[in-house]
């Protein structure tokens, strides 16, 4: 299973988040950097079964900025019936 993990000490916004998502999920075509793009990377692009912790997103300064990425996150792990799981630590 591939473990990712997040770590939102070191992620600034979502445009930071996204970067980190393609470099460590190895996503090597261009990767739009949006909540489609996204969609389709975790129901179609990467391996799976996978895993991505989220660590310290819950007392992140702009946490609510990244909302609708946590949503995304959640509809595929029901999408993939949990191949893609996600799970928040802080």
């Amino acid at each position: 299973m591939n473990q990712i993990h997040f770590d939102f000490r070191h992620i600034a916004d979502e445009k930071a988040f996204y970067r980190q998502f393609a470099d460590k999920f190895a996503i090597e075509m261009a990767f739009g950097a949006n909540l489609d793009a996204l969609w389709d990377a975790l129901t179609g692009m990467i391996e799976l079964p996978a895993s991505a912790t989220l660590y310290h997103l819950n007392s992140h300064k702009d946490k609510a900025r990244f909302q609708a990425i946590l949503k995304v996150l959640q509809e595929a792990e029901i999408a993939t019936a949990g191949e893609f799981r996600v799970r928040l630590v802080d």
